[in-house]
């Protein structure tokens, strides 16, 4: 991390200077402001963590209960969530504090005793080299907590307001077109103005209702429990996930929890009629009945029960995230949105609600602070529906078919008439599944943020669409190694990734002419008096040692001066890691590649260092001179 860039101050770094602003804002929740969030959870702290960084955009989020979220829900962090949270610098913490899932290990019927189980094998739960970081198990209520945290120590300050909820809107002419009603814990109504409305209050959304939107499709009437167990165990296997299959018993899927004690446990309740609501009122101790017939020969003596719940599987979406109708004119902006279970409800047993929640927000989050901050065409905006629906109704056939998989019996060798599947499938489903459930399936189509595939081969490991694969470098100013794409930060900014041609001729002419020429996107797009890596940060990735790299000789957007005190930023020139070559792990061609990483950390596009003309276009199809623009 950099600090010290605006003047020395002591304390923790991770407490930023609060803006000017701040001291302005009085007590009062305000008449206006340019994004009201609504709920805090996954998607709501995501956007809120997000938008915090730009204080110059006034941002408040709601909640209708009183106080932050405490126990239960979601737990399951995708490796790519995590990597998210590298981008807020919250991973570390995340990481030391969480349980790592490192194996999946199986049960079923064991053959001498079928009333017995035992175990029929292993899987890496994540495949090697997916991810730099591992599939981990931390609460949700905690996953809020780094993220409200972040808010609240960034330049905004920004602090989530308790017991109000969002009433209903109408929209009006002005620049703030939508007038939101709240109400207070107390029953007390006001309203506020805002520009965008951003409805991150779940499956029952108020936002979603107000706007019309039906979430639409079925529920499977198959019911688990769920329950966080504190217990003591004869179980060999208490302390790794689990996938238990019975002889007519049903199935137990066993996930160890942060801390080194709780298990959470989902329990298959089986099949309930349609409309039975009974379902829903089993105990915690019936939950526990279940699970230890399940279990047998092995037993849970249960000392505490966390929380626990009882749901039935259905998968449901939303069919738009916006207010703009299906048959809106193509220059219409929408202004109220709609993010994680307000527009898409699934099982746990992919562990992707929270996951995909969050990545909704990290898709819409930069999307708003460019268009506010006149940095992008408001009509940006449209692209979060179109993006994200698309990647919603996927999840949503893959958790149809994944809750519908893990549910079947056990097979019974001498009865497959009976149906099920058997350990060595349910194994290897598992294995073959492991780039979805890690949240790295996630591919953008074609647009005017996400290029074609045309220049694929220059660099095949930084598939165009998909989230951009870090790997090991060394920085070149300190020799330290670190992982590329931990240098991009939750900040709005775009990435320029030169990766070096063989001669190193190449990089240095594209770094030069992005600098110095008046048709480059940067200094086209980049506005008069900002910091040159403002809107677009250039990072250069040099072959062979970095002993052989002299940054001062390069050109000035590699060493650029930037901040009120105009100091040097050090930290754009890399080169590759001896023990693990970033071109070869990367497949970057001997003529090296530039390589356009969005906000949100997914690849925009692959180009020839040659490209100018290409380069330029398409920035200019993403991004607007900011000189040149008008309040929004």
């Amino acid at each position: 991390m950099q600090f010290y860039r605006d003047g020395y101050r002591p304390g923790d770094p991770d407490i930023q200077l609060a803006a000017p602003q701040v001291a302005e804002r009085g007590d009062a929740f305000p008449d206006e402001v340019d994004v009201l969030i609504v709920g805090t959870g996954p998607a709501g702290t995501v956007l809120a963590a997000q938008l915090a960084q730009f204080p110059n955009i006034t941002t408040r989020i709601i909640e209708r209960r009183e106080e932050p979220l405490q126990v239960g829900h979601a737990d399951g962090v995708a490796c790519r969530t995590v990597e998210m949270f590298q981008a807020f610098g919250l991973a570390d913490a995340l990481v030391r504090e969480a349980y790592w899932v490192n194996e999946v290990r199986f049960w079923g019927p064991s053959d001498d005793d079928r009333q017995k189980i035992t175990r029929t094998g292993w899987v890496e739960d994540t495949p090697e080299g997916l991810s730099e970081f591992p599939h981990v198990i931390v609460n949700q209520a905690r996953m809020q907590q780094y993220l409200l945290e972040h808010a609240a120590n960034s330049p905004s300050r920004l602090e989530a307001d308790y017991g109000i909820e969002f009433v209903g809107y109408e929209m009006n002419d002005t620049d703030h077109p939508v007038t939101a009603t709240l109400r207070r814990a107390d029953g007390s109504e006001f309203t506020v103005r805002a520009q965008y409305v951003i409805g991150c209050d779940g499956a029952r959304s108020n936002v979603r209702r107000a706007l019309g939107i039906r979430l639409e499709g079925d529920a499977a009437n198959h019911a688990w429990g769920v329950m966080d167990v504190l217990g003591v165990t004869d179980f060999p296997d208490w302390r790794t996930k689990n996938v238990v299959q019975s002889a007519g018993k049903g199935s137990l899927l066993m996930i160890p929890r942060e801390g080194g004690n709780m298990v959470r446990c989902y329990v298959d309740l089986g099949e309930v009629p349609a409309g039975d609501s009974d379902i829903r009122k089993k105990t915690a101790e019936e939950l526990r009945l279940v699970a230890n017939e399940i279990l047998h020969p092995y037993s849970i003596d249960v000392k505490q029960v966390a929380w626990s719940s009882v749901y039935e599987v259905g998968q449901r979406v939303a069919d738009r995230f916006d207010d703009l109708a299906p048959d809106a004119p193509a220059d219409a902006v929408p202004h109220i949105f709609v993010a994680g279970d307000a527009c898409h409800t699934h099982s746990a047993k992919a562990g992707q609600g929270m996951n995909v929640s969050m990545q909704d927000a990290f898709n819409l989050g930069w999307k708003l602070a460019a268009v506010l901050e006149g940095r992008s065409d408001a009509t940006l905006l449209r692209t979060y529906s179109e993006e994200r629906q698309a990647i919603a109704v996927d999840l949503i056939e893959f958790d149809k078919y994944w809750s519908a998989y893990i549910a079947q019996p056990a097979l019974d060798p001498e009865h497959p008439e009976r149906g099920g599947v058997s350990p060595a499938d349910m194994q290897a489903e598992f294995a073959r599944q492991g780039r979805y459930t890690a949240g790295l399936a996630t591919k953008y189509a074609p647009s005017t943020l996400t290029g074609t595939d045309v220049h694929q081969q220059l660099a095949t490991g930084f598939e165009v669409g998909t989230r951009f694969h870090s790997a090991p470098v060394r920085r070149v100013a300190d020799a330290r190694p670190l992982q590329l794409g931990h240098s991009h930060t939750a900040d709005g900014r775009w990435r320029i990734y030169a990766f070096g041609d063989e001669s190193g001729v190449a990089v240095r002419e594209l770094a030069a002419w992005l600098g110095d020429d008046e048709n480059s996107p940067v200094r086209a797009l980049t506005a008069a008096g900002a910091d040159i890596d403002s809107l677009i940060d250039v990072h250069a990735i040099f072959r062979g040692s970095h002993h052989d790299i002299d940054v001062t000789a390069l050109p000035e957007i590699l060493l650029p001066m930037s901040g009120p005190l105009g100091l040097q930023d050090w930290e754009k020139v890399w080169a590759a890691d001896p023990k693990d070559d970033i071109f070869a792990a990367r497949g970057i061609a001997a003529e090296g590649a530039i390589v356009i990483v969005r906000p949100d950390q997914y690849v925009a596009n692959v180009l020839p260092l040659s490209a100018r003309d290409e380069l330029r276009d398409f920035f200019q199809g993403a991004l607007r001179p900011v000189a040149a623009t008008a309040a929004v």
